[in-house]
């Protein structure tokens, strides 16, 4: 998989002169919905002898509006699933030959679907295959809509395909209801709608370092969101490029120290390796409880040490499940 940043880039790639075939949309998370909609595009993408190209927006639609409402109470964009660089990844081990990023600004949410399409589609990317979902919206003030990419579609004489709804026990697979199910601490939901357990990547930051002051040192990821989909601590499993490991993470913001940025913290168990600056995976596995503002340290060290008791029963009962 290649990553173009903007369309100012296409020109350089010689492999998408002879057009594309091409899916729309955040594709936060890459859930099971989001991977039959990829292999349906790479079926096209063969079937056609053209390269498989999936735009996404950074950053995405609805946090570029709230950032420019600057009211985010009343504008407040949805918690993304994933960062880019993950969400790249995903897109790659699906198969997709290009990803083509464009930076959604001001100048370009003022396009109107009409140069969005004779523009960008057709003289650019040159598309012969179009998959969106029926819900997509598109140029200035979402003038532009699935009809309009059908009527547009058999006057430029590309194909345009609904991304069809892909659903688990009648519930539609999206990343809204992901959202809902974390939210509800319904990880097992989660874990269904997205097909892996849901987690978190980044690399391994220098904290305060007061974990390891109580005997629980921590790694720590900082969590550059506008809004984080989850809170609380959990019994997590951990991958680094030793292996995978057992442990129990915090999500938030550290209330009772008086943190300021969300941040994620991991005490992996019987791990004593220096990973900083070391890209880990944090799964999450079993909500143990919601993030509280304790009126001592002393009494969260205490919370901490029962934490991490909770963490370790739960896989020890997971163990014998298995066995």
């Amino acid at each position: 998989m290649q990553l173009i940043r903007g369309f100012h880039n296409l020109a350089q790639r010689a492999e998408l002169e002879k057009g594309c075939v091409l899916s729309i949309g955040n594709f936060d998370g890459v859930h099971l919905g989001h991977q039959n909609v990829l292999a349906r595009l790479i079926d096209k993408s063969l079937a056609l002898n053209l390269p498989s190209v999936v735009m996404i927006f950074e950053p995405q639609p609805r946090e570029f509006f709230a950032q420019k409402s600057g009211d985010f109470s009343q504008n407040q964009p949805p918690a993304r699933l994933m960062r880019l660089r993950d969400k790249l990844k995903y897109l790659g081990e699906a198969g997709v030959d290009f990803v083509l990023c464009v930076r959604f600004c001001e100048k370009f949410a003022k396009l109107s679907a009409e140069e969005f399409i004779t523009d960008l589609l057709v003289k650019q990317l040159k598309v012969r295959y179009l998959s969106v979902g029926d819900d997509f919206r598109f140029g200035a003030k979402r003038a532009g809509n699935y009809e309009t990419l059908r009527n547009a579609g058999l006057k430029y004489r590309f194909a345009v395909e609904e991304s069809h709804t892909h659903s688990l026990e009648a519930e539609r697979i999206s990343s809204s209801l992901i959202r809902e199910a974390l939210q509800a601490d319904n990880l097992t939901l989660a874990e269904k709608l997205l097909g892996k357990p849901y987690s978190i990547a980044g690399r391994v930051a220098h904290g305060n370092k007061l974990g390891r002051t109580i005997g629980f040192p921590t790694a720590n990821i900082m969590l550059n969101r506008l809004v984080t989909p989850i809170q609380g601590v959990y019994a997590v499993q951990v991958e680094t490029k030793s292996g995978k490991f057992n442990g129990v993470a915090n999500v938030g913001n550290r209330p009772t120290i008086n943190g300021s940025k969300p941040l994620l913290e991991v005490h992996i168990f019987d791990f004593n390796q220096a990973i900083y600056g070391e890209a880990i995976e944090v799964s999450f596995l079993h909500k143990i409880r919601n993030e509280v503002k304790f009126p001592s340290f002393e009494e969260l060290k205490a919370q901490i040490k029962k934490d991490y008791e909770q963490a370790v029963k739960f896989f020890e009962n997971k163990q014998k499940e298995i066995a």
